[in-house]
């Protein structure tokens, strides 16, 4: 927008400049056909009925023909030719009805005429040329001046005329500069409500904007609306669906009990509960946050002593005043999943990060294992899928990390760690601690 209305404004201010140079040279050059036309008056004075000269009188008014350096003047009677030999060429002049014999000059404008060229030396010239008819023919007379005296003033007077218009777009620059600065500010402004919808800091856009930016406000408000709708519809279904299985799986666990596969009834029982409580969560508030310090440290000390037999140690480097938009449930859930992963496949080391990245927090889980295959990391975030049937795990761990990555507007990213192994990457919205 800035480009276009600084283009816009060079090429007004350059056709100003064009035809204020115009003007300004046709002004210049009717003042000097002026007083070459007086210089023509004089000189016809000197010619007389019979197409004499008046020496005398012409010898008189030659200073005055003479007005300064490259000022020249002609006579040219059928016999002899008075003053400068060098004068522009004239083309032809045009045919004109014949008015019959006399001493009368053809005088009035229209029988003067224009002549532009050079003389023997190349300079350029400006000559007025007029027809006087007398008894003994026709007696040309031409007065000229150096296109000097016209290109002077107007040079003169476009060069300050230049550097105002220069000074001009310059002024005009700064102020489009400005006026789209101040036009863009409900933008910027709309931008920033947008981001602090998307970071869980607002729940709408003030429908206080500008005339032209309201109804993409209210669009706004109602597509945060729908979206919250539909964010509520299925965590409504899940907690259904969560309420329908509970008393299934407590008669199954009921049951079961001193099986061996208790344990496995167990553990749906508890994912059946987390997401009864992320419902309930969901009622209060559709946007949680998790402080990343206080979250991570002692989810390491538990996963550390549940494989506390194996002698894998942790490594935590967790940047300070790190908060990310998701629940501490979902968050305890989806990281305990990559460290529990990370520790049953260790050989010495676990390590776990988390730093800024912009608006993004990434947090990585790397472990010195044996890794996962390119071709195979897509497959093993799927669920059930075990690519180590070695493995006391039931193929869910990777599976529910990336669906509470995604579901909180994340993102999960299996890729080789330096030196060997697997790095699991979980990039989440970040949230400004206050």
């Amino acid at each position: 927008m800035l480009v276009l209305a600084g283009v816009c404004t060079l090429v007004a201010l350059a056709l100003a400049g064009l035809l204020i140079a115009g003007v300004l040279a046709r002004l210049v050059t009717q003042g000097i056909d002026r007083r070459l036309d007086a210089e023509l008056a004089l000189v016809a004075s000197t010619v007389g009925d019979d197409g004499t000269i008046d020496r005398p009188r012409l010898a008189r008014l030659q200073a005055a023909l003479e007005a300064g350096p490259g000022w020249r003047w002609r006579i040219q009677t059928p016999t002899e030719r008075f003053g400068s030999d060098d004068m522009p060429a004239a083309g032809p002049e045009p045919a004109r009805p014949d008015h019959g014999p006399g001493p009368r000059p053809d005088a009035g404008p229209d029988r003067v005429r224009p002549i532009d060229g050079h003389d023997r030396t190349g300079e350029r010239m400006h000559a007025r040329q007029l027809r006087v008819r007398t008894g003994a023919g026709p007696v040309l007379l031409t007065a000229a001046a150096p296109s000097d005296v016209i290109e002077r003033p107007v040079r003169d007077t476009l060069v300050p005329l230049l550097v105002t218009l220069a000074a001009l777009g310059l002024l005009l620059g700064a102020a489009a500069l400005i006026q789209i600065r101040l036009g863009l500010r409900p933008v910027r402004r709309l931008r920033d409500a947008v981001e602090a919808i998307r970071a869980g800091r607002a729940h709408g856009v003030d429908a206080g904007q500008p005339a032209e930016l309201r109804p993409l406000a209210e669009e706004l408000n109602a597509l945060v609306r729908d979206n919250d709708a539909a964010l509520a519809a299925a965590r409504s279904s899940a907690a259904n669906l969560a309420h329908a299985l509970k008393t299934p799986v407590a008669t199954l666990a009921l049951e079961l009990r001193g099986d061996p596969r208790e344990k496995l009834v167990d553990r749906i029982d508890a994912t059946i509960r987390h997401h009864l409580a992320r419902a309930r969560l969901a009622a209060i508030s559709t946007r949680a946050t998790t402080r990343l310090d206080a979250a991570l440290e002692p989810l390491v000390q538990v996963i550390a002593r549940i494989h506390a037999g194996r002698g894998i140690g942790i490594d935590a480097d967790i940047a300070p005043d790190l908060a990310v938009a998701i629940d501490p449930a979902d968050f305890d859930e989806m990281l305990g999943n990559l460290l529990d992963n990370a520790m049953r496949h260790a050989r010495s080391r676990t390590t776990v990060r988390a730093a800024s990245e912009g608006r993004t927090v990434r947090i990585t889980v790397t472990d010195d294992g044996p890794g996962i295959a390119a071709a195979d990391r897509a497959r093993a975030t799927e669920a059930g899928v075990r690519l180590d049937e070695r493995s006391d795990g039931h193929g869910f761990g990777l599976a529910i990390a990336r669906e509470l990555a995604n579901l909180h507007g994340g993102a999960l990213v299996l890729e080789d760690a330096p030196g060997g192994g697997l790095a699991a990457s979980v990039t989440l919205p970040r949230l400004n601690i206050v």
